[in-house]
């Protein structure tokens, strides 16, 4: 099914590493990384970590449409909170969802963090990731050392999650402590998506660690690559059924998102929920 496959094992980034906060002083991390290759069908470019799983997608003449449905669902966040001023990315995987807030929101500060150095290269080259401006900034370093930096709480509207390693089976950060942090991030009714896979057991665990640090989490239907999107809201979310109809179909009209399939998602996961 693969077709073409590229290693970039020697890329490096051009921006520079930001620092841990100094607050909380640990040993200094050696991370690993597993290769960063790529693959493309059918007009579609394909970034893996030196396996078969799929880390990120781009239609190469669609370079800022998120291609694969999961990614899609990621932005659910967008029926609850119109008009972002701050953005954060944990894992930047193919920068599909950095890319689209950037074009989509652009008087919004997107803010991308991404620990492999190589990872961040290779979306500059291959994924039309633009350069760092006055509305993007992306950060080589640790998404744990992100959210536990006081200088960032309650700094961003939104958060979006999609921490995974070259085995691609459960996210790397998990914790109820991680899941706390996140929290503290947002602000006001700020809202937090994050994609698990949901046939793997990961999948309770992480959300036994969400509800345990959000006020309510929802999760739209599993998609067929497998993924579960998940929304985790710092205060209770305005369900309104009309509401959001009115908002979905405003979506669609602005960004032809499938916006309309999460309403309908996220009221099947509330009648499951009584």
């Amino acid at each position: 099914m693969l077709i073409k496959r590229k290693s970039i094992e020697l890329a490096e980034s051009s921006r520079r590493p930001a620092s841990a906060p100094a607050a909380k002083p640990k040993a200094a991390r050696k991370p690993k990384f597993a290769p960063v290759t790529l693959s493309e069908q059918d007009g579609v470019r394909f970034l893996h970590f030196g396996t078969e799983w799929v880390q990120g997608a781009m239609r190469i003449r669609k370079p800022d449409w998120p291609e694969l449905e999961y990614a899609q669902q990621m932005m659910a966040w967008m029926l609850f909170i119109e008009q972002p001023r701050t953005i954060a990315q944990l894992g930047l995987g193919a920068a599909t969802l950095t890319k689209f807030c950037y074009r989509q929101f652009p008087q919004a500060l997107v803010t991308a963090v991404e620990l492999n150095p190589a990872v961040i290269a290779i979306c500059g080259s291959m994924f039309k990731l633009p350069s760092d401006d006055e509305h993007l900034q992306v950060l080589e370093m640790d998404a744990l050392d992100f959210v536990l930096d006081e200088a960032n709480h309650g700094a961003f509207d939104v958060l979006q999650c999609d921490l995974y390693d070259a085995t691609a089976r459960g996210p790397v950060l998990d914790t109820p402590e991680f899941y706390q942090a996140c929290n503290a991030c947002l602000a006001g009714d700020g809202v937090m998506t994050v994609n698990l896979f949901g046939d793997h057991p990961s999948f309770k665990k992480n959300i036994k660690a969400m509800r345990f640090a959000f006020e309510q989490v929802i999760c739209l239907p599993e998609v067929h690559e497998g993924n579960v999107v998940a929304l985790c809201f710092r205060n209770k979310p305005d369900l309104d059924p009309e509401r959001l109809a009115a908002r979905a179909a405003q979506i669609v009209a602005a960004t032809k998102l499938p916006a309309k399939s999460w309403v309908k998602g996220l009221q099947a996961a509330i009648a499951d929920q009584r």
